[in-house]
């Protein structure tokens, strides 16, 4: 492991903890957008990390201050993308969000506000639909995972996928509910998530040497 270490990220009136975890120097970023904390989706980031995909796991309510408040979290998620982009280990190399639940729809606000960072999206179970017109301003190609008994979440995603700008799909896991805890639920989703970060993220570009 090339850098594996809990970094503090200072923002205005909060300091957010993050966990950072790069495989190789070369590694592209996944940032892990949560409405609740990081607790859950360790597998999904220790898969991203075996297939040499950096990851950040950060908990955008610290204290468990307030609920899913769309702006404010995506203005945190936003620093955290923009402090990743000024530090020497990650500066240039290409970023991908993660999103679960109400983090879905931070993670895609903060995708249409920082068009150039943000290579690439994929949400989970996701309440896409508090993005809002957002939607319309997402540049990055966005991977939506919906369980096949999660039906409302489905109609959501399927609306979302429609509205979106980008290129976008829509993949709908068989007998899962929107917790996926079914066998294999968890695994189908990790299997297309690594894929589709690697396709737009993957590793960062060979940077030139310090004059």
């Amino acid at each position: 492991m090339f850098f594996d270490e809990d970094v503090p990220i200072p923002l205005d009136g909060v300091r957010l903890d993050a966990r950072l975890s790069m495989p190789t120097r070369r590694s592209g970023v996944v940032v892990f957008a949560h409405d609740g904390g990081p607790q859950g989706d360790l597998h999904v980031a220790r898969t991203l990390q075996r297939e040499h995909l950096a990851t950040v796991l950060v908990d955008l309510l610290p204290g468990g201050d307030g609920g899913v408040d769309v702006p404010v979290l995506a203005g945190r998620l936003a620093a955290v993308v923009d402090w990743l982009t000024d530090q020497p280990a990650t500066s240039g190399h290409p970023i991908g969000l993660f999103g679960v639940g109400g983090g879905a729809a931070v993670a895609l606000v903060t995708a249409a506000e920082r068009p150039v960072a943000v290579r690439a999206v994929v949400c989970r179970g996701g309440r896409v639909d508090l993005a809002g017109d957002a939607l319309t301003r997402v540049l990055a190609p966005t991977l939506l995972i919906v369980g096949e008994r999660d039906e409302d979440g489905v109609a959501r995603n399927r609306e979302a996928a429609r509205r979106l700008r980008s290129s976008g799909r829509l993949e709908v896991v068989p007998g899962a509910d929107h917790l996926f805890e079914e066998p294999g639920a968890l695994d189908q989703v990790t299997r297309l998530t690594a894929r589709w970060f690697h396709r737009h993220v993957g590793n960062a570009p060979v940077m030139p040497p310090a004059s």
